[in-house]
């Protein structure tokens, strides 16, 4: 195994360089539908149309190698777009060291992990190493809510088992991430002139900030958490606000739970519309509440007795290495995968600080990637 590491470093600077914010990646995309037709010819290559539903300028990628090794079929999934704000992105290196020049994020979530799977396939194929059969999924709008691991039609692959390449860390396989709710309560109060007569109106926002006050949020217990992260309402500072939307989530690696977390939330805001009163008696009307639960993604539940994690740590193995395994707290593709029945691990390929304009990445530890996925289809 050679794998090229400068050869790495130049198409991973390359395709941080290409903008490919969520919704459009139609850059990226075409990048890799190219570099494929032009260097691997065996290579199969289909786009879905996947971007009516998602809003994205592009579909997801499909990339399919047979393989001639007797081996069971893998999938590899990475995602092309990146957070904001991540546009004219320059890559500055440091010896190993890879950062953005600081006004942008890197854009390493996630194209490290194309980067490494190429890298993967441009070695077997120098080497004329035989492989076993493979498809890599690149997907859009991960980032704004695995959008389009969502519209994938899972039918599309011949493989049952794959990897995420999509989390820090190098040497560890995440088996475990929880399920998700997000939830929209928007109550309805009475606008009235804050200053002529205050007592005319009802006041959303102060409705809403008193179930917010009472909910518990942040960690719930080992298992679950609970945010809000989006408030919005009112029109002027001069009007009682008539109208107020509160949007949130809810996680647990237990289903019950997440269950119970989320109707008690919907309680909290039901108890507080409900138990409203005039108190200067001018008001016939009463205030309304509207709240609405969404599925965000399933849990993602494997144990080391799962044929994915089985061949992982083989991997691991011939390469003198020991896995750690994870239970997170984040949501991601593989999720979706998993809730598709197609057992799916997360593997890092060592970004750091993601999400920042602080974002970096090794060399080192995109060839550690490398080198796991070379052994896995090798």
């Amino acid at each position: 195994m050679k794998l090229d590491g400068e050869r790495l470093a130049a198409l991973f600077t390359t395709l941080c360089e290409i903008d490919s914010p969520s919704r459009r990646e139609s850059r990226v995309a075409a990048f890799l539908r190219d570099l494929f037709a032009r260097e691997f010819q065996e290579a199969m290559v289909s786009e879905d149309q996947s971007g009516a539903a998602t809003g994205s300028d592009s579909g997801n990628l499909l990339v399919r190698f047979e393989g001639a090794l007797p081996l069971a079929p893998v999938f590899f999934c990475c995602h092309m777009d990146t957070v904001q704000p991540g546009e004219g992105v320059r890559v500055r290196r440091g010896g190993a060291l890879f950062t953005s020049g600081g006004e942008t994020v890197l854009g390493g979530d996630d194209k490290s992990g194309i980067a490494a799977l190429i890298e993967v396939m441009r070695t077997l194929r120098d080497a004329s190493q035989p492989h076993g059969p493979v498809e890599f999924v690149f997907t859009t709008c991960e980032e704004i809510g695995l959008l389009g691991a969502k519209h994938f039609d899972p039918s599309r692959l011949r493989a049952s088992m794959g990897y995420a390449l999509d989390s820090t860390g190098t040497n560890q396989v995440i088996i475990g991430a929880p399920a998700a709710n997000k939830i929209e309560a928007t109550i309805k109060g009475l606008a009235a002139h804050a200053g002529l007569n205050p007592e005319k109106g009802i006041d959303a926002i102060r409705l809403a900030a008193a179930a917010v006050a009472a909910m518990p949020l942040g960690r719930l217990d080992e298992e679950s958490t609970a945010n809000v992260g989006l408030i919005s309402g009112g029109t002027a500072t001069n009007i009682v606000p008539e109208a107020v939307s509160i949007k949130g989530e809810v996680r647990s690696h237990d289903e019950a739970k997440l269950e119970q977390y989320t109707r008690r939330m919907e309680g909290l805001f039901t108890d507080v519309v409900a138990g409203w009163r005039d108190p200067a008696g001018l008001i016939t009307a009463r205030p309304s509440l509207a709240f609405e639960v969404y599925r965000d993604y399933p849990a993602l539940r494997l144990t080391r007795e799962d044929e994915v994690v089985r061949r992982v740590e083989a991997a691991s193995g011939r390469l003198g290495r020991q896995l750690s395994h994870i239970v997170s707290g984040g949501g991601s593709d593989a999720n979706i995968f998993n809730g598709y029945g197609l057992k799916t691990a997360i593997l890092g390929t060592g970004m750091q600080k993601v999400h920042t304009t602080s974002e970096q990445i090794s060399l080192d530890d995109m060839l550690q990637t490398a080198a796991l996925v070379y052994m896995l289809i090798s």
